[in-house]
C-alpha cells in the first residue's frame, strides 16, 4: 500500500457550544494542522499515487475557506459544535470535493489543534 500525505497549518477560531464547556466556550484562535493522507495499491503510469500539486491546490481552497475565520459563522458547522473532530470531516469532505482524486483507494485527513490534539476522519474514494 502506498501512502502520499501533504501538511499545512492555519489558523481559525472557534468557540464550544457544548453545556459548561469553560474556557473554550469563549473565542478564541488555534494554530491547525491539516494532515492530508492518501492511500492505494496502485500508482499511476507516472509512478504517482496522488499529484501533490492538485492536493496543494485543493488544501489551499479549503483552507482558504477557513483560515482566519470564526468557524461557528460557516454554513458547514451549522447546528453544530465545531469540534476538531467534526472539522476534520468537513476538511476532508472540501479536499475530495475540490481535489477529485481518481487513483487513491483512500483518504484520512488529520487536524492538530494547536500541538496538543488532534481528531482525523476518513473515507473510502470512488475508485476503492
Amino acid at each position: 500500500m502506498y501512502t502520499v500525505s501533504v501538511r499545512r497549518p492555519f489558523i481559525a477560531q472557534h468557540f464550544l457550544t457544548v453545556p459548561n464547556p469553560g474556557p473554550e466556550g469563549e473565542l478564541h484562535s488555534h494554530q491547525f494542522t491539516a494532515v492530508v493522507e492518501f492511500e492505494g495499491k496502485t500508482l499511476t503510469e507516472y509512478g504517482y499515487l496522488v499529484d501533490i500539486d492538485a492536493i496543494n491546490a485543493a488544501m489551499d481552497d479549503v483552507i482558504a475557506q477557513y483560515a482566519e475565520t470564526t468557524l461557528n459563522d460557516q454554513p458547514a458547522f451549522e447546528g453544530l459544535n465545531p469540534s476538531v473532530e467534526h472539522f476534520s470531516r468537513i476538511f476532508c469532505e472540501g479536499i475530495v470535493e475540490t481535489a477529485t482524486p481518481t487513483n487513491p483507494d483512500r483518504i484520512r485527513v488529520r487536524l492538530w489543534e494547536d500541538d496538543e490534539a488532534s481528531a482525523s476522519y476518513e473515507q473510502p474514494l470512488s475508485s476503492s
